[in-house]
């Protein structure tokens, strides 16, 4: 087995764990719980992020491209081109890449929302995605908590899908 496709999966895993954690933490009533919540939100968008990062590797390898020069998918995207080569899954992801309204845009929004230190609202920020807020601090009374783990887990499993189905179609080659 590749490596990339047992990363693809570890990461898919750990994500998986980490929604379980926030949907604990989410129950819980301790002091600490606002903090759990924060912190699970976080490490399940880095376990996505990432994932969808060692997905990108995966279908590289599968396209005999050289992996260690895929940083995101618009590496993929010229070295699938330099070499000639078409791929039914550059297209999809292409799709859900330049869609400001996929799950897929929204997730990478809220991911690099993490890295960034600001206590209001970025005006490219999507009025649908509640991830952004809530990682950036805008909502303190934690009043979108539950809206923001269903985004994430809608998140998950469109992820998960989206491998399933792209591996189904490079075996089939």
């Amino acid at each position: 087995m590749s490596i990339y496709v047992a990363r693809t999966s570890q990461k898919l895993n750990f994500a998986r764990l980490h929604l379980h954690q926030l949907e604990l933490a989410q129950a819980s009533s301790g002091w600490s719980k606002h903090a759990l919540v924060e912190s699970f939100q976080e490490s399940v968008l880095f376990h996505l992020a990432s994932g969808y990062q060692a997905f990108l590797r995966e279908i590289a390898e599968r396209y005999r491209l050289e992996v260690e020069r895929i940083n995101g998918f618009e590496d993929l995207e010229r070295l699938l081109e330099q070499s000639g080569q078409e791929s039914p899954e550059r297209n999809e992801l292409s799709a859900l890449e330049q869609d400001s309204g996929s799950w897929l845009h929204r997730m990478q929004l809220a991911y690099r929302a993490c890295w960034q230190a600001s206590d209001r609202r970025d005006a490219s920020t999507p009025e649908h995605s509640r991830s952004e807020i809530q990682v950036r601090q805008v909502n303190p009374s934690h009043a979108v908590d539950r809206d923001v783990q269903a985004e994430c887990q809608r998140w998950f499993d469109e992820f998960a899908r989206l491998v399933e189905r792209l591996r189904a179609g490079m075996e089939e080659w």
